[in-house]
């Protein structure tokens, strides 16, 4: 009896500091979906955006872009084979959206 109460002590204290890692790792981001942690887009099109010289004008695409594909290309300018959704997205006019 003594046996059974440490065991389920132990497993009562292993899914407990499960639990807390999976929270502290998620902090980062907000979950969505099945195991997908949703970016923080203010910061990564803040940095996209910071040698523009329309920065409002590019981090309103930025954001849009980022929230529906939720990738950001690293770097300034460039790198949108890293990130296909956010490269696919464009105007009605047909010209690339996301900076």
């Amino acid at each position: 009896m003594a046996r059974l109460r440490y065991q389920l002590v132990l497993l009562l204290i292993i899914v407990c500091l499960t639990t807390y890692e999976l929270h502290v790792h998620a902090a980062d981001g907000v979950k969505v979906g099945e195991g997908v942690v949703k970016i923080d887009c203010d910061g990564r099109c803040k940095g996209r955006c910071s040698k523009s010289s329309r920065t409002k004008l590019c981090l309103r695409a930025c954001n849009s872009c980022c929230s529906r594909c939720n990738c950001v290309p690293p770097g300034t300018a460039g790198n949108h084979h890293l990130c296909p959704c956010y490269a696919s997205i464009t105007t009605r006019g047909g010209r690339l959206k996301c900076p």
